[in-house]
């Protein structure tokens, strides 16, 4: 199964020769060179003791010879924890400066994903007295705005009502995590909101959201940030003791910012399992002489306790190998992907049919309200459904922690699919194991699309015979069940 071929040469220079993350040891928290106490303090209470080898590498990049002179990609396997590997060096980054206004953006692609994110700022940013705020369009944006923007003093009771103020309004929050759609909705309508001074700009899931323009979300925020640069640089020019300032930052190394004062450039991280190598892509982001850091020496890395096993089954009985896998791995966490929103439904719908199973499942996708989605999610979490129906919103990102399988119910058509699927399970140096199910005829297929994984062997997993047999009128029962159900649904939208 080995693929001896080496890979194409990437088309940008500057990816030919990474930091290869693999190479970089992991760190006890006590000898991370330049943490601040009151972080690692922090991480402690998160149950952290050590960084693993990505947030070694970045820390390194930023905070150590690095100096964050250059803009930094990451490409690194799903679960090898990169959320914090940038969380932690622009906390620390940020503490130095004791201004509130609004520095450091992160831009995901999904509300869940952004949640998750979220909480990883916020357990460590209050230790050093920043605030992390959340604009997802989980909330009216009114209560958003209470949540963001700085309330000004008043000399007497009132209702904040920005319309009405004539007084400049700040922002209450250093850090924002945000979707694209709900960070354009600010930057247009929201008085006070500003990112002029924005230091660092995070873009986590680069590949899946420069796949869509969002209303050209990236431009509209580097063009205000470079108009923003272009008034500064004026204002120094005619200002000697302004230009003294911004030449001895320079010297020293990349200025954080703070108001009122010229900085050099935006410091941006573009983060992916699967990043590409596009460079119509990559030159919308505008890198600053770019330094990529690598897993593996593919263009795609599985995650490395992960095995991959395939289930062979007809197209019509695929349903009934499923739940005689879910059976013979007897309650463990699972997640089982769906190719589409239709289809995660439909199979949830036929689970509930069969009536008696052995484990607790529950539907995630985007046909449901963000509340039932993340009551499903904090269940799921807390051990209360065993299995996850998900489409591949939920393929992105998110972590659980105690995943112990992923079933690809609907094979996947890419290898970035399948290694975003996959590295739900065997995060953070835990085992894990891929299941998917497929016909004869999709093997060979499958065999081509994990060429393009360091970690391509798979096995062929079998299920004992009496399981499908003792499974196989209830399935049928269920299958009828399923028909009608969805017989009397659509005559009832045609009634409605």
């Amino acid at each position: 199964m080995a693929d001896s071929k080496p890979e194409s040469v990437p088309v940008l220079p500057w990816m030919r020769d990474p930091v290869h993350i693999d190479e970089v040891d992991t760190c006890p928290l006590h000898l991370l060179p330049g943490l601040d106490r009151r972080l690692e303090a922090a991480l402690k209470l998160m149950g952290i003791q050590s960084l693993f080898r990505v947030q070694v590498a970045v820390w390194q990049e930023i905070m150590g010879f690095g100096a964050f002179e250059r803009d930094i990609c990451v490409n690194s396997p799903t679960g090898s924890g990169k959320t914090l590997a940038y969380a932690l060096p622009i906390v620390q980054l940020l503490s130095t400066r004791k201004i509130k206004c609004l520095r450091a953006l992160v831009v995901v692609p999904t509300r869940d994903l952004a949640l998750q994110v979220k909480e990883v700022f916020t357990a460590i940013a209050p230790a050093v007295g920043l605030h992390v705020g959340l604009a997802i369009g989980q909330s009216s944006i009114a209560d958003e705005i209470l949540q963001l923007i700085k309330r000004p003093k008043l000399g007497m009771t009132s209702p904040f009502d920005p319309e009405d103020l004539p007084m400049e309004l700040e922002s209450a929050v250093d850090i924002l995590v945000a979707t694209p759609g709900r960070l354009m909705d600010h930057i247009n309508t929201t008085k006070g909101f500003s990112l002029k001074h924005l230091c660092y700009l995070v873009v986590d899931e680069t590949d899946r959201l420069l796949r869509e323009s969002y209303q050209s979300w990236l431009q509209t925020v580097l063009e205000i940030r470079h108009s923003n640069d272009e008034a500064l640089s004026t204002r120094a020019i005619t200002s000697p003791s302004m230009l003294c300032s911004l030449n001895t930052r320079r010297i020293c190394g990349i200025d954080r910012g703070f108001k009122d004062k010229p900085y050099p450039r935006l410091a941006k991280i573009i983060l992916s399992a699967t990043l590409t190598r596009d460079p119509s892509k990559l030159s919308q982001f505008n890198l600053h002489h770019p330094l990529l850091l690598k897993s593996g020496h593919k263009r795609y890395q599985l995650p490395e306790n992960l095995k991959s096993h395939i289930l062979i089954c007809k197209t019509s009985m695929k349903a009934l190998y499923l739940v005689s896998l879910l059976e013979a791995l007897r309650g463990e966490k699972c997640i089982i992907f769906t190719s589409s929103v239709e289809s995660t439904n439909r199979l949830n719908t036929l689970l509930k049919q069969f009536g008696d199973l052995p484990f607790k499942f529950s539907e995630f996708s985007s046909r449901q309200p963000q509340w039932s989605r993340k009551k499903t999610l904090k269940a799921f979490r807390e051990g209360k459904v065993d299995v996850l129906v998900a489409t591949d919103a939920f393929a992105r990102g998110m972590d659980v922690i105690g995943v112990r399988n992923v079933i690809n119910y609907d094979m996947p058509s890419y290898t970035k699919t399948y290694v975003h699927r996959a590295g739900r399970t065997a995060r953070a140096d835990q085992t894990g194991c891929c299941f998917t199910l497929m016909s004869k005829s999709q093997v060979k297929s499958f065999e081509n699309m994990l060429q393009k994984a360091d970690n391509n062997s798979y096995s062929t997993y079998s299920l004992p015979a009496e399981s499908l047999e003792r499974r196989h009128s209830s399935y049928l029962s269920a299958l009828e069940k399923l028909k009608k159900h969805v017989e009397f649904r659509s005559k009832k939208k045609m009634q409605s």
